[in-house]
């Protein structure tokens, strides 16, 4: 299986290098000043299975036609490198790996939904630029369609993809994907305090901030009947119960999450490189479910208003102003 990796900074890069080292025939699509240091420097990736450098094939766009496309740049870039690599993908499966299901309706207008596979992604890893990853996490790459429709040849994908992460296919992957996005809200706090994950959860207000975010989305996801699903590590019954949980307990929770190393989610590693970050389809995302059932989602909004602003004036607040804002 010939496989493109559209994008390789934390999820894609991570995923060039094990599937190269695993005798896949992989190739990566980078930006120009990628392409040059990974050409002299190799891809280096750091973290919790050892730190290695990876010869690996990378190009600033696809050469020839391939079997799997993986669309891993951030969800803002797809629709503009599918236009830019149309020619080689005629007959490619194609698998989204970002957070949101917004992804999968774009590539939808370039591809029929029977050869789109999206997925949900457990572990964690950061991108250095040019040409560093940090793998930070373990976890699983689960499979499916969001249409609800058969796709030929991921049974195929899945056995490539579980050579280098435990990967296997899940029935509602709709459901799969609202449950990673229950996961994901709260990550816009510590990306608007310019921290890292620990920094920010650590605090126990910050910690009460992310509860309320995630009570408050489920309430509208349950209002609207649309329905979650058990992930790896995080089952159906402990996101029901995390929304009720006491503030103290979540505090706690948050304490034995904390890892070695300071870690960075995705939408901090996007401000901190001056992109935008896709606070719109996971938040956001939110207020559009409240909208179109005549709801409200004041928590959310503000802080996708509040994301917006940090994006553009690249500064950061403070956590007296997260909680007047809050509050």
């Amino acid at each position: 299986m010939k496989i493109g990796i559209l994008g390789c900074g934390a999820i894609g890069g991570l995923l060039l290098g094990y599937l190269t080292d695993k005798g896949h025939n992989v190739r990566g699509v980078v930006k120009p000043y990628q392409k040059y240091s990974i050409a002299s420097d190799n891809l280096i990736v750091q973290g919790i299975r050892g730190n290695r450098r990876y010869n690996v094939l990378v190009d600033t766009s696809l050469r020839e036609k391939v079997d799997l496309a993986i669309i891993a740049t951030k969800i803002n870039d797809v629709d503009q490198i599918i236009k830019e690599n149309s020619q080689y993908l005629n007959s490619a499966l194609i698998l989204t790996v970002q957070n949101g299901i917004k992804t999968d309706y774009i590539v939808r207008k370039h591809f029929p939904e029977e050869r789109i596979i999206s997925s949900v992604v457990m572990f964690a890893s950061m991108f250095n630029p040019p040409n560093t990853i940090l793998h930070s996490l373990e976890g699983d790459l689960i499979l499916g369609n969001i249409f609800s429709v058969n796709v030929q040849g991921m049974n195929e994908v899945k056995d490539v993809l579980k050579t280098v992460f435990n990967t296997y296919i899940v029935e509602d992957m709709k459901a799969a994907k609202y449950t990673k996005l229950m996961i994901s809200l709260q990550f816009c706090i510590p990306a608007v305090l310019g921290l890292s994950m620990q920094e920010a959860f650590l605090d126990l207000e910050m910690a009460e901030f992310a509860l309320l975010l995630r009570r408050e989305a489920y309430d509208i996801l349950k209002k609207a009947h649309i329905g979650l699903c058990g992930l790896p590590g995080f089952s159906k019954e402990i996101i029901e119960k995390s929304v009720s949980m006491d503030i103290r307990k979540m505090k706690r929770l948050f304490s034995k999450a904390k890892r070695s190393k300071s870690f960075y989610g995705s939408m901090s590693q996007s401000i901190k490189r001056g992109k935008k970050t896709e606070i719109d389809y996971i938040n956001g995302e939110i207020q559009e479910i409240a909208r179109r059932h005549q709801l409200t989602a004041p928590l959310n909004e503000k802080i996708t208003a509040l994301v917006h602003r940090v994006e553009e004036t690249g500064s950061f607040v403070t956590k007296k102003d997260l909680v007047s804002i809050f509050k």
